[in-house]
């Protein structure tokens, strides 16, 4: 079905003007009356953020998102856009998208006043209808609020004109949501200039005798830190948000794995087949977990769910170079893959103490602890006395990077119980696998002191204490 292309169509076919407040308010209605979910793509803010979010968009609020980096407020900001109405008309080539009802801008006004019912309408997504700004300090008002185009005072028009205006990113975004992120970065005066948007709705250019009131929703993002060090978000403008909502990091393992498998990019090639065990995903999400928790570690810059996910990537990565090296096409990650996850974390963990190498010391320790956590959450400690008893009885196991997958085999008809504990793990019979299983559990009994483990470079060796 065609849409109205003029006002006087717009008229007949009975669409409503209704403010996008109002309009974000009937769909969220629907939403939670449909059990759909408000934004798409996040995980584990079902039961704290989204039920904040709900209340603060059924209440009509603007809104800040406080919380530290990686944890998702840029993703729910732009996919609040969802509950914008997907179709909307504007008076056509309006550059502030002008209501055909209730036309702000004077080339709307001036438009409909010549052409009546005739006025052309032009209908725009709502992808058109959101609006970002990183907040830097060398953003200025003009980029925001809007500046005199000498463009158009040179073709001729009165600087008195309100059509010499060069229109900022808040009025191009009128009846939509502009976003602000890191705003505590903005300059506390350039803040001011954000006042009347939030509580008269309208802007002020210059010496214009001009107002411009617009209907939008505005968001913001800040990280706590940023209210005492590079900058803060002044006392009035803070007053103007009707809702603070605090986000948060993964709040367990689990939750961490979801963000995982939605987020990292899978590692294909020709003639790879990739399979990570669910034991190093656990590992993975662990790490990230125990990061939060370690005193030798900044809380304050926070640990970002952004960690999980190239750690993730950077152990397939590397366990897909290491079966390459061996001439191998199965990848399967190892217990020995995780030492290049040092790579992928130093930029993401700011630790506390600045003594040289205490980095790697204490990103070891973490790694250990996860695949610690993981051993004893997923391996029963009465399948382990008979692999234990073969070591004693003088086995000794040879592991590390260039050990081929097959040569794990070998090992399988030494260790009595050892299949059972595999078969828990649920790794299944191909020899990579097997071979991050058994990499696995040696390690885990290592950590428990049930083993000794001598390391040199990349070779490991597992014997009786």
């Amino acid at each position: 079905m065609s849409r109205p292309a003029t006002l006087g169509e717009l008229r007949s076919s009975g669409w409503v003007s209704r403010p996008v407040k109002e309009e974000i308010r009937a769909n969220t209605v629907s939403a939670l009356a449909e059990s759909r979910p408000l934004v798409d793509g996040v995980i584990g803010f079902e039961t704290t953020v989204l039920p904040q979010l709900a209340n603060a968009l059924l209440a009509g609020h603007d809104v800040i998102f406080l919380g530290e980096r990686g944890q998702a407020k840029t993703r729910i900001i732009r996919a609040l856009t969802n509950l914008l109405d997907e179709w909307s008309p504007i008076v056509a080539g309006s550059e502030i998208n002008d209501d055909p009802y209730n036309p702000i801008s004077p080339y709307a006004r001036h438009l409909i006043s010549d052409r009546g019912d005739e006025t052309p309408i032009e209908w725009v997504h709502r992808e058109r209808r959101f609006g970002e700004k990183l907040a830097t300090p060398d953003t200025s008002i003009a980029d925001l609020i809007g500046e005199v185009d000498p463009i158009k005072v040179a073709e001729g028009r009165y600087l008195s004109d309100e059509l010499t205006i060069h229109y900022g990113l808040v009025p191009r975004t009128n009846r939509g949501i502009f976003a602000i992120n890191e705003l505590p970065d903005l300059a506390e005066r350039i803040q001011v200039g954000l006042l009347n948007v939030l509580e008269e709705r309208d802007v002020q250019i210059r010496g214009y005798k001009i107002r411009l009131p617009l209907d939008i929703v505005l968001v913001a993002s800040a990280n706590p830190e940023d209210y005492t060090n590079r900058g803060r978000i002044i006392t009035p403008l803070k007053d103007r948000f009707g809702s603070q909502i605090r986000t948060h990091y993964p709040l367990d393992s689990d939750v961490e794995m979801a963000v995982i498998a939605q987020e990292a990019r899978a590692l294909s090639a020709e003639g790879l087949s990739v399979s990570v065990p669910t034991f190093m995903t656990e590992i993975v999400a662990e790490i990230s977990q125990l990061a939060r928790r370690s005193p030798h570690i900044n809380q304050r810059s926070g640990v970002s769910a952004r960690l999980s996910i190239t750690n993730y990537e950077t152990l397939v990565a590397n366990a897909a170079r290491r079966s390459l090296s061996v001439g191998e096409r199965e990848v399967v990650p190892r217990v020995c893959d995780l030492d290049a996850l040092a790579a992928s974390t130093a930029g993401k963990v700011e630790i506390e103490t600045l003594e040289d190498g205490r980095e790697s010391q204490v990103l070891e320790r973490i790694v250990k602890a996860a695949t610690l956590e993981v051993f004893r959450a997923r391996v029963r400690p009465e399948r382990l006395g008979p692999i234990v008893s073969a070591f004693e009885e003088g086995l000794s196991v040879n592991t590390g990077e260039d050990v081929a997958s097959g040569d794990y085999a070998e090992v399988l008809p030494q260790l009595p119980g050892l299949s059972a504990v595999l078969s828990d793990l649920g790794v299944g019979e191909s020899p990579a696998a097997v071979a991050s299983a058994i990499e696995f559990v040696l390690e885990g009994l290592h950590l428990t002191k049930r083993l000794n483990k001598d390391a040199v470079g990349g070779r490991a060796v597992f014997r009786a204490r």
